[in-house]
Protein backbone atom coordinates (compact mmCIF):
# COMPACT_ATOMS: atom_id res chain seq x y z
CA UNK A 1 0.00 0.00 0.00
CA UNK A 2 2.80 2.38 0.94
CA UNK A 3 4.70 1.55 -2.28
CA UNK A 4 1.57 2.14 -4.34
CA UNK A 5 1.01 5.54 -2.72
CA UNK A 6 4.65 6.52 -3.25
CA UNK A 7 4.35 5.58 -6.93
CA UNK A 8 1.18 7.66 -7.33
CA UNK A 9 2.82 10.58 -5.53
CA UNK A 10 5.85 10.39 -7.86
CA UNK A 11 3.61 10.26 -10.91
CA UNK A 12 1.66 13.28 -9.67
CA UNK A 13 4.88 15.29 -9.29
CA UNK A 14 5.94 14.31 -12.77
CA UNK A 15 2.53 15.37 -14.06
CA UNK A 16 2.98 18.86 -12.58
CA UNK A 17 6.45 19.15 -14.08
CA UNK A 18 5.09 18.15 -17.48
CA UNK A 19 2.50 20.90 -17.20
CA UNK A 20 5.32 23.37 -16.65
CA UNK A 21 4.14 24.27 -13.16
CA UNK A 22 6.48 26.53 -11.19
CA UNK A 23 4.88 25.40 -7.92
CA UNK A 24 7.35 23.29 -5.94
CA UNK A 25 6.05 20.20 -4.16
CA UNK A 26 7.48 19.35 -0.77
CA UNK A 27 9.72 16.35 -0.10
CA UNK A 28 9.15 14.08 2.86
CA UNK A 29 11.53 11.59 4.52
CA UNK A 30 12.26 9.56 7.66
CA UNK A 31 15.39 10.92 9.37
CA UNK A 32 17.47 9.60 12.25
CA UNK A 33 18.59 12.77 14.05
CA UNK A 34 22.23 12.07 14.95
CA UNK A 35 22.58 15.78 15.66
CA UNK A 36 20.19 15.23 18.60
CA UNK A 37 22.10 12.40 20.32
CA UNK A 38 21.67 12.44 24.09
CA UNK A 39 24.15 11.28 26.74
CA UNK A 40 22.74 7.73 26.51
CA UNK A 41 23.61 7.53 22.82
CA UNK A 42 19.94 7.78 21.79
CA UNK A 43 18.57 9.98 19.03
CA UNK A 44 15.00 10.74 17.92
CA UNK A 45 13.44 9.62 14.66
CA UNK A 46 11.81 12.52 12.83
CA UNK A 47 9.85 13.08 9.66
CA UNK A 48 11.60 15.77 7.63
CA UNK A 49 9.74 18.23 5.38
CA UNK A 50 11.61 20.25 2.76
CA UNK A 51 9.61 22.85 0.87
CA UNK A 52 11.08 25.76 -1.09
CA UNK A 53 14.48 24.90 0.43
CA UNK A 54 13.14 25.35 3.97
CA UNK A 55 13.36 22.39 6.35
CA UNK A 56 10.98 21.46 9.16
CA UNK A 57 10.80 18.35 11.36
CA UNK A 58 7.93 16.44 12.96
CA UNK A 59 8.73 14.09 15.82
CA UNK A 60 7.67 10.46 15.54
CA UNK A 61 7.81 10.15 19.30
CA UNK A 62 10.43 7.40 19.01
CA UNK A 63 14.04 7.36 20.22
CA UNK A 64 16.50 4.52 19.69
CA UNK A 65 20.16 3.97 20.45
CA UNK A 66 22.41 4.62 17.46
CA UNK A 67 23.60 0.99 17.51
CA UNK A 68 20.04 -0.08 16.63
CA UNK A 69 19.59 2.21 13.63
CA UNK A 70 20.19 0.80 10.14
CA UNK A 71 21.45 3.80 8.16
CA UNK A 72 21.44 2.03 4.77
CA UNK A 73 17.89 0.71 5.05
CA UNK A 74 16.69 3.72 7.07
CA UNK A 75 14.91 1.59 9.66
CA UNK A 76 15.35 0.03 13.12
CA UNK A 77 17.61 -3.04 13.13
CA UNK A 78 16.08 -6.42 13.80
CA UNK A 79 18.31 -6.79 16.87
CA UNK A 80 16.16 -4.15 18.62
CA UNK A 81 13.35 -5.69 20.75
CA UNK A 82 9.96 -5.46 18.95
CA UNK A 83 11.72 -3.98 15.90
CA UNK A 84 9.01 -5.22 13.49
CA UNK A 85 6.25 -3.49 15.45
CA UNK A 86 8.29 -0.27 15.74
CA UNK A 87 9.18 -0.19 12.03
CA UNK A 88 5.53 -0.81 11.16
CA UNK A 89 4.48 2.10 13.40
CA UNK A 90 7.04 4.46 11.78
CA UNK A 91 6.16 3.45 8.19
CA UNK A 92 2.41 3.70 8.88
CA UNK A 93 2.85 7.16 10.44
CA UNK A 94 5.02 8.20 7.51
CA UNK A 95 2.40 7.07 4.95
CA UNK A 96 -0.35 8.83 6.88
CA UNK A 97 1.54 12.13 7.00
CA UNK A 98 2.64 11.86 3.35
CA UNK A 99 -0.98 11.35 2.34
CA UNK A 100 -2.01 14.45 4.32
CA UNK A 101 0.81 16.39 2.71
CA UNK A 102 -0.37 15.53 -0.79
CA UNK A 103 -3.95 16.43 0.13
CA UNK A 104 -2.89 19.80 1.58
CA UNK A 105 -0.74 20.73 -1.39
CA UNK A 106 -3.26 19.72 -4.05
CA UNK A 107 -5.96 21.78 -2.27
CA UNK A 108 -3.64 24.77 -1.96
CA UNK A 109 -4.05 24.85 1.82
CA UNK A 110 -0.34 25.43 2.45
CA UNK A 111 2.31 27.61 0.86
CA UNK A 112 5.44 27.07 2.94
CA UNK A 113 7.15 24.50 5.15
CA UNK A 114 5.93 26.07 8.38
CA UNK A 115 2.27 25.94 7.32
CA UNK A 116 2.74 22.39 6.04
CA UNK A 117 4.22 21.26 9.35
CA UNK A 118 1.29 22.76 11.26
CA UNK A 119 -1.16 21.14 8.87
CA UNK A 120 0.41 17.70 9.29
CA UNK A 121 0.33 18.09 13.07
CA UNK A 122 -3.41 18.70 12.87
CA UNK A 123 -3.17 22.48 13.30
CA UNK A 124 -5.07 23.23 10.10
CA UNK A 125 -5.73 26.85 11.00
CA UNK A 126 -4.25 29.29 13.47
CA UNK A 127 -6.39 30.99 16.08
CA UNK A 128 -7.37 34.49 14.95
CA UNK A 129 -7.65 36.56 18.14
CA UNK A 130 -4.26 35.88 19.79
CA UNK A 131 -2.57 36.86 16.53
CA UNK A 132 -4.86 39.88 15.97
CA UNK A 133 -4.38 41.20 19.51
CA UNK A 134 -0.62 40.89 19.16
CA UNK A 135 -0.90 42.80 15.88
CA UNK A 136 -2.91 45.57 17.60
CA UNK A 137 -0.37 45.75 20.44
CA UNK A 138 2.14 47.18 17.96
CA UNK A 139 0.02 50.31 17.68
CA UNK A 140 0.32 50.76 21.44
CA UNK A 141 4.07 50.26 21.33
CA UNK A 142 4.31 52.88 18.57
CA UNK A 143 2.40 55.37 20.70
CA UNK A 144 -0.69 55.26 18.47
CA UNK A 145 -3.06 54.90 21.39
CA UNK A 146 -6.18 56.06 19.58
CA UNK A 147 -5.61 53.50 16.81
CA UNK A 148 -4.84 50.83 19.43
CA UNK A 149 -8.05 51.54 21.37
CA UNK A 150 -10.14 51.47 18.18
CA UNK A 151 -8.51 48.19 17.12
CA UNK A 152 -9.21 46.51 20.47
CA UNK A 153 -12.81 47.77 20.33
CA UNK A 154 -13.26 46.31 16.82
CA UNK A 155 -11.77 42.97 17.86
CA UNK A 156 -13.97 42.85 20.97
CA UNK A 157 -17.10 43.27 18.88
CA UNK A 158 -15.96 40.57 16.45
CA UNK A 159 -15.32 38.31 19.43
CA UNK A 160 -18.91 38.88 20.62
CA UNK A 161 -20.13 37.76 17.20
CA UNK A 162 -17.84 34.81 16.51
CA UNK A 163 -16.59 33.67 19.92
CA UNK A 164 -13.10 33.85 21.36
CA UNK A 165 -11.89 30.64 19.67
CA UNK A 166 -12.41 31.85 16.11
CA UNK A 167 -9.93 30.38 13.60
CA UNK A 168 -8.51 32.11 10.53
CA UNK A 169 -10.06 29.36 8.37
CA UNK A 170 -13.54 30.13 9.73
CA UNK A 171 -13.42 33.73 8.53
CA UNK A 172 -14.62 33.25 4.97
CA UNK A 173 -16.17 35.78 2.54
CA UNK A 174 -19.59 34.47 3.59
CA UNK A 175 -18.67 34.89 7.26
CA UNK A 176 -17.68 38.54 6.68
CA UNK A 177 -20.91 39.20 4.79
CA UNK A 178 -22.84 37.80 7.77
CA UNK A 179 -20.82 39.96 10.15
CA UNK A 180 -21.50 43.02 7.99
CA UNK A 181 -25.26 42.35 8.23
CA UNK A 182 -24.88 41.89 12.00
CA UNK A 183 -23.20 45.30 12.39
CA UNK A 184 -25.86 46.99 10.25
CA UNK A 185 -28.85 45.37 11.93
CA UNK A 186 -27.76 45.04 15.56
CA UNK A 187 -25.74 48.24 15.95
CA UNK A 188 -27.09 50.33 13.05
CA UNK A 189 -23.51 50.90 11.88
CA UNK A 190 -23.05 52.92 8.71
CA UNK A 191 -20.91 51.78 5.78
CA UNK A 192 -17.97 53.97 6.89
CA UNK A 193 -17.89 52.31 10.34
CA UNK A 194 -18.21 48.82 8.87
CA UNK A 195 -15.45 49.60 6.37
CA UNK A 196 -13.14 50.64 9.24
CA UNK A 197 -13.86 47.33 11.02
CA UNK A 198 -13.18 45.26 7.92
CA UNK A 199 -10.06 47.27 7.15
CA UNK A 200 -8.50 46.19 10.46
CA UNK A 201 -9.45 42.54 9.91
CA UNK A 202 -7.91 42.72 6.44
CA UNK A 203 -4.68 44.16 7.88
CA UNK A 204 -4.51 41.23 10.30
CA UNK A 205 -4.97 38.73 7.44
CA UNK A 206 -2.33 40.46 5.31
CA UNK A 207 0.13 40.39 8.21
CA UNK A 208 -0.68 36.73 8.91
CA UNK A 209 0.09 35.89 5.29
CA UNK A 210 3.40 37.81 5.40
CA UNK A 211 4.33 35.94 8.58
CA UNK A 212 3.57 32.57 6.98
CA UNK A 213 0.67 31.86 9.34
CA UNK A 214 -1.89 31.40 6.56
CA UNK A 215 -1.65 30.72 2.81
CA UNK A 216 -2.80 33.41 0.40
CA UNK A 217 -5.76 31.24 -0.57
CA UNK A 218 -7.12 31.57 2.99
CA UNK A 219 -7.44 35.36 2.75
CA UNK A 220 -11.21 36.05 2.47
CA UNK A 221 -10.56 39.58 1.21
CA UNK A 222 -9.59 38.14 -2.17
CA UNK A 223 -13.34 37.69 -2.72
CA UNK A 224 -15.08 39.78 -0.06
CA UNK A 225 -15.47 43.47 -0.93
CA UNK A 226 -15.59 46.03 1.84
CA UNK A 227 -18.37 48.66 1.76
CA UNK A 228 -17.32 51.54 -0.51
CA UNK A 229 -15.68 54.62 0.95
CA UNK A 230 -18.04 57.43 1.72
CA UNK A 231 -17.85 60.17 -0.87
CA UNK A 232 -19.09 62.86 1.48
CA UNK A 233 -17.17 66.09 0.78
CA UNK A 234 -14.61 67.23 3.33
CA UNK A 235 -16.07 70.23 5.16
CA UNK A 236 -13.83 73.28 4.81
CA UNK A 237 -13.95 77.06 5.00
CA UNK A 238 -13.95 79.25 1.92
CA UNK A 239 -11.60 82.25 1.77
CA UNK A 240 -14.48 84.54 2.75
CA UNK A 241 -15.50 82.35 5.69
CA UNK A 242 -11.90 82.11 6.91
CA UNK A 243 -11.59 85.88 6.74
CA UNK A 244 -14.78 86.25 8.79
CA UNK A 245 -13.43 83.77 11.32
CA UNK A 246 -10.12 85.67 11.62
CA UNK A 247 -11.90 89.00 12.22
CA UNK A 248 -13.88 87.85 15.26
CA UNK A 249 -12.56 90.04 18.14
CA UNK A 250 -11.58 88.17 21.31
CA UNK A 251 -9.76 89.18 24.52
CA UNK A 252 -6.00 88.75 23.94
CA UNK A 253 -5.47 86.85 27.19
CA UNK A 254 -8.44 84.47 26.74
CA UNK A 255 -8.30 80.77 26.01
CA UNK A 256 -10.72 81.31 23.14
CA UNK A 257 -8.14 83.61 21.52
CA UNK A 258 -5.53 80.85 21.74
CA UNK A 259 -8.00 78.42 20.15
CA UNK A 260 -8.75 80.90 17.39
CA UNK A 261 -5.02 81.38 16.72
CA UNK A 262 -4.31 77.65 16.62
CA UNK A 263 -7.08 77.17 14.05
CA UNK A 264 -5.85 80.05 11.87
CA UNK A 265 -2.25 78.86 12.20
CA UNK A 266 -3.25 75.41 10.91
CA UNK A 267 -5.08 76.97 7.94
CA UNK A 268 -1.81 78.62 6.91
CA UNK A 269 0.82 76.14 8.12
CA UNK A 270 0.04 72.98 6.16
CA UNK A 271 -2.93 71.76 8.20
CA UNK A 272 -1.15 69.79 10.96
CA UNK A 273 -3.44 67.57 13.01
CA UNK A 274 -4.40 68.96 16.42
CA UNK A 275 -2.45 66.22 18.21
CA UNK A 276 0.72 67.40 16.43
CA UNK A 277 -0.01 71.11 16.94
CA UNK A 278 -0.56 70.83 20.67
CA UNK A 279 2.69 68.92 21.22
CA UNK A 280 4.87 71.31 19.17
CA UNK A 281 7.59 72.88 21.31
CA UNK A 282 9.75 75.93 20.86
CA UNK A 283 12.70 73.68 20.09
CA UNK A 284 10.72 72.45 17.05
CA UNK A 285 10.65 75.95 15.53
CA UNK A 286 13.73 77.69 14.08
CA UNK A 287 12.15 80.93 12.97
CA UNK A 288 11.22 79.64 9.52
CA UNK A 289 10.31 75.95 9.82
CA UNK A 290 8.44 73.73 12.25
CA UNK A 291 9.80 70.20 12.58
CA UNK A 292 7.78 67.29 13.94
CA UNK A 293 6.94 63.60 13.57
CA UNK A 294 3.23 63.01 13.07
CA UNK A 295 1.51 61.09 15.84
CA UNK A 296 -0.83 59.24 13.46
CA UNK A 297 1.50 58.09 10.68
CA UNK A 298 4.94 58.52 12.27
CA UNK A 299 5.97 60.66 9.28
CA UNK A 300 8.76 63.21 9.74
CA UNK A 301 7.79 66.63 8.40
CA UNK A 302 9.44 70.03 8.10
CA UNK A 303 7.11 72.82 7.05
CA UNK A 304 8.19 76.28 5.95
CA UNK A 305 5.85 78.81 7.55
CA UNK A 306 4.24 81.69 5.65
CA UNK A 307 4.24 85.14 7.29
CA UNK A 308 0.72 84.83 8.74
CA UNK A 309 1.68 81.64 10.61
CA UNK A 310 4.90 83.26 11.90
CA UNK A 311 2.97 86.29 13.18
CA UNK A 312 0.76 84.03 15.27
CA UNK A 313 3.73 82.17 16.74
CA UNK A 314 5.54 85.41 17.57
CA UNK A 315 2.59 86.43 19.74
CA UNK A 316 3.53 83.59 22.07
CA UNK A 317 7.26 84.24 22.07
CA UNK A 318 6.74 87.25 24.33
CA UNK A 319 7.65 86.44 27.98
CA UNK A 320 4.12 87.14 29.24
CA UNK A 321 2.71 84.55 26.82
CA UNK A 322 5.52 81.98 26.66
CA UNK A 323 4.34 80.12 29.74
CA UNK A 324 5.37 76.62 28.68
CA UNK A 325 7.85 74.76 26.48
CA UNK A 326 4.97 74.18 24.07
CA UNK A 327 4.53 76.50 21.10
CA UNK A 328 0.91 77.10 22.07
CA UNK A 329 0.12 77.45 25.81
CA UNK A 330 -2.42 74.64 26.09
CA UNK A 331 -0.77 71.53 27.56
CA UNK A 332 0.69 71.59 31.05
CA UNK A 333 4.46 72.03 31.07
CA UNK A 334 4.69 69.29 33.73
CA UNK A 335 2.99 66.73 31.47
CA UNK A 336 5.08 63.55 31.25
CA UNK A 337 5.52 63.13 27.49
CA UNK A 338 6.72 59.54 28.04
CA UNK A 339 3.36 58.64 29.56
CA UNK A 340 1.43 58.08 26.33
CA UNK A 341 -1.88 57.52 28.10
CA UNK A 342 -1.57 60.79 29.99
CA UNK A 343 -0.57 62.68 26.83
CA UNK A 344 -3.47 61.19 24.87
CA UNK A 345 -5.94 62.09 27.61
CA UNK A 346 -4.60 65.66 27.80
CA UNK A 347 -4.84 66.10 24.01
CA UNK A 348 -8.39 64.69 23.91
CA UNK A 349 -9.55 67.00 26.72
CA UNK A 350 -7.93 70.02 25.07
CA UNK A 351 -9.46 69.13 21.70
CA UNK A 352 -12.98 68.84 23.15
CA UNK A 353 -12.63 72.23 24.81
CA UNK A 354 -11.19 73.81 21.64
CA UNK A 355 -14.05 72.47 19.50
CA UNK A 356 -16.52 74.14 21.86
CA UNK A 357 -14.67 77.43 21.43
CA UNK A 358 -14.56 77.07 17.64
CA UNK A 359 -18.32 76.54 17.57
CA UNK A 360 -18.88 79.81 19.44
CA UNK A 361 -16.38 81.71 17.27
CA UNK A 362 -17.98 80.34 14.08
CA UNK A 363 -21.42 81.54 15.24
CA UNK A 364 -20.00 85.01 15.90
CA UNK A 365 -18.35 84.95 12.46
CA UNK A 366 -21.71 84.06 10.89
CA UNK A 367 -20.24 80.80 9.55
CA UNK A 368 -22.99 78.19 9.42
CA UNK A 369 -20.63 75.20 9.05
CA UNK A 370 -19.71 72.98 11.99
CA UNK A 371 -16.16 74.19 12.60
CA UNK A 372 -13.81 71.74 14.35
CA UNK A 373 -10.06 71.41 14.68
CA UNK A 374 -9.91 69.03 11.72
CA UNK A 375 -11.66 71.47 9.39
CA UNK A 376 -8.52 73.62 9.53
CA UNK A 377 -6.66 70.75 7.85
CA UNK A 378 -9.29 70.47 5.11
CA UNK A 379 -9.30 74.26 4.70
CA UNK A 380 -5.54 74.42 4.19
CA UNK A 381 -5.61 71.57 1.63
CA UNK A 382 -8.34 73.11 -0.52
CA UNK A 383 -6.73 76.58 -0.27
CA UNK A 384 -3.37 75.14 -1.31
CA UNK A 385 -4.81 73.47 -4.40
CA UNK A 386 -6.73 76.60 -5.34
CA UNK A 387 -3.53 78.62 -5.13
CA UNK A 388 -1.82 76.29 -7.58
CA UNK A 389 0.25 74.03 -5.31
CA UNK A 390 0.52 70.65 -7.04
CA UNK A 391 -1.35 67.73 -5.52
CA UNK A 392 1.84 65.74 -4.88
CA UNK A 393 3.27 68.62 -2.80
CA UNK A 394 0.00 69.03 -0.91
CA UNK A 395 0.06 65.29 -0.22
CA UNK A 396 3.60 65.45 1.22
CA UNK A 397 2.85 68.46 3.43
CA UNK A 398 -0.27 66.74 4.77
CA UNK A 399 1.83 63.65 5.51
CA UNK A 400 -0.40 61.38 3.43
CA UNK A 401 0.88 57.91 2.58
CA UNK A 402 -0.17 58.35 -1.05
CA UNK A 403 -1.60 61.00 -3.39
CA UNK A 404 -4.79 58.92 -3.53
CA UNK A 405 -5.66 60.17 -0.03
CA UNK A 406 -5.28 63.76 -1.22
CA UNK A 407 -7.41 63.42 -4.34
CA UNK A 408 -10.61 64.08 -2.39
CA UNK A 409 -9.46 67.70 -1.98
CA UNK A 410 -8.70 68.01 -5.69
CA UNK A 411 -12.22 66.78 -6.37
CA UNK A 412 -13.64 69.52 -4.12
CA UNK A 413 -11.65 72.21 -5.93
CA UNK A 414 -12.63 70.87 -9.36
CA UNK A 415 -16.30 70.84 -8.38
CA UNK A 416 -16.00 74.46 -7.23
CA UNK A 417 -14.45 75.40 -10.58
CA UNK A 418 -17.25 73.60 -12.42
CA UNK A 419 -19.84 75.58 -10.47
CA UNK A 420 -17.97 78.80 -11.21
CA UNK A 421 -18.28 78.12 -14.94
CA UNK A 422 -22.07 78.12 -14.61
CA UNK A 423 -21.99 81.93 -14.68
CA UNK A 424 -21.67 81.65 -18.46
CA UNK A 425 -25.16 80.15 -18.56
CA UNK A 426 -26.67 83.46 -17.41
Amino acid sequence: MTQMFTLLFTLFRQFLRNLGETYTMASFAIIYRKDKLNTKGEAPIHFRIIKDRRTRYISSGVKVHQKYWDTKRNKVKSSFPNSARLNNYISTKFAELESKMLEAETKGDVENSSQLKNYLKGQKSASFFPFAEKFAQKYFEQGKLSTYDKSISILSRLKEYGGSNLLFAEITPQYLEGYEDYLRNEFKNKSSTIRACMKLIQRVFNHAYRQGVIPLSRNPFLLYKKPPEANAPKEHLTEAELEQFIKVPLPEDSLQKVHQNIFIFSCYAGGPRISDLLTLKWKDYDGDYIYFTTNKTDTQLSIFLPDKAKEIIEEYRHPKNQKTDFLFPILNNLLDMENLRAVGKAINSATVLMNKSLKVIAERADVSKKVTTHIARHTWATRALRKGISIDKVSKILGHASVKQTQVYAKIVNEELDKAMLVFND
